[in-house]
């Protein structure tokens, strides 16, 4: 093999891999059951992501224009259960996983990535969007909207 192909192998690796910490780190489960008993104990809204992590390009903007940025960082760890459902294509993945966010896409229906869903604490489907342009303030906003709009209700 020659260097370059090497190199590139090694800088693709560390990349998911790095995606995989960056999830973990920033508060984002897997487990959607879990994260569904957290949300109604806490109260807190979940904003469930379902997303191509490692080949959609409008997912890895969303990633790196809004929920890597310290606002919504900020934001989602006082006021959501950040949920990952993952279709990667590259990244190491369990067969428990993959049937598990398989059914959640249909449960919700999912025709595209990155599709993103607010459920209220005891799980109703609030608002479905996905990647908006704008960065991480101008979407923080669009979530403080739409839940404060479903409190009302």
């Amino acid at each position: 093999m020659k260097k370059s192909c090497i190199a590139g192998l090694l800088a693709m690796m560390m990349m998911l891999l790095a995606f995989g910490v960056r999830a973990e780190a920033a508060g984002w489960v897997t487990d959607f059951a879990q994260a569904s008993k957290t949300a109604k104990k806490s109260g807190k809204y979940m904003l469930v992501d379902f997303s191509g992590s490692d080949w959609c390009g409008w997912c890895q903007k969303l990633e790196a224009e809004v929920f890597s940025k310290p606002e919504f960082k900020q934001y989602a760890k006082k006021n959501l259960i950040c949920v990952l459902v993952d279709f990667p294509q590259s990244k190491y993945q369990s067969n428990d996983q993959k049937a598990k966010n398989q059914q959640l896409s249909t449960q919700y229906a999912i025709e595209g990535y990155p599709t993103v869903l607010i459920l209220s604490p005891s799980g109703q489907l609030v608002a479905t969007t996905g990647y908006q342009d704008g960065g991480a303030l101008k979407y923080v906003n669009y979530l403080k909207q739409v839940i404060s709009e479903h409190k009302r209700k």
